[in-house]
């Protein structure tokens, strides 16, 4: 199982975990994103100033995506740092993961949300039980070198999956890799902070941080993207 699969088996997993707490548990994710951000921000900062520079994340490979690597680990905060993970953490019942990015420079504490995981999850399922009776995934249109639109109708699907974009409340469509790793396509996202926010981008560098800078959101799931000589979003296949 490669890792795509298995992270969203694990991220699907929490979230159907997560489902299952109290009433009570689930109403603190009413709280504002900004307040809940800010708490888990200064928790964070002072873990690192007072560890001499280490950073409360969990372990993970190195091979993981980078906006999947460094998820928050809430054991190391609480309760010095703060009294519980906040409501809307999948570890007191929420529907996002926190994570970090830019932890080198400025460590700065992002979300993932977990439905797209759960969406991913259900798409694998689906996959996984052609593969089996066929051999093969059902490939539909080439998107571009080793990146591919899926034939939904041969899943069973009455009209494509999509993800809501964390970032616009787009639909995003997914599409499957030579690898058959399944991916969100976030260039309907990046083709409007293209346009919308100033740049410096060039052909070849990835473009992803566009959709994190000023968001509370990470492009979980996502292959990187940089721009072609038209200045538009196109994926980066090695």
């Amino acid at each position: 199982m490669n890792f795509i699969k298995i992270a969203a088996v694990f991220f699907a997993s929490i979230l159907l975990t997560g489902c299952l707490y109290p009433e009570g548990k689930l109403q603190k994710n009413t709280i504002p994103y900004d307040d809940q951000l800010a708490v888990v921000q200064n928790s964070v900062d002072r873990f690192q100033e007072e560890s001499g520079g280490l950073l409360p994340i969990k372990t993970r490979d190195m091979i993981t995506p980078i906006y999947q690597k460094y998820p928050v680990e809430f054991t190391a905060l609480s309760p010095k740092y703060m009294a519980e993970p906040p409501g809307m953490a999948f570890e007191s019942g929420g529907i996002y993961l926190f994570v970090l990015v830019d932890v080198e420079e400025n460590p700065t504490v992002k979300l993932i949300d977990l439905r797209i995981a759960d969406e991913i999850h259900e798409l694998n399922i689906k996959l996984d039980v052609y593969r089996q009776a066929n051999g093969y995934p059902p490939f539909k249109d080439l998107v571009t070198n080793g990146i591919y639109t899926l034939d939904y109708d041969k899943l069973g699907y009455d009209e494509p999956p999509t993800v809501e974009s964390p970032f616009s409340g787009e639909h995003l469509p997914l599409v499957i890799d030579k690898n058959l790793e399944v991916f969100v396509d976030y260039r309907i996202d990046l083709n409007t902070a293209l346009q919308e926010k100033e740049h410096s981008y060039k052909s070849g560098d990835d473009i992803r941080d566009l959709l994190v800078t000023d968001s509370h959101f990470v492009p979980a799931f996502s292959l990187p993207y940089t721009i072609d000589d038209k200045g538009e979003p196109v994926f980066v296949v090695e």
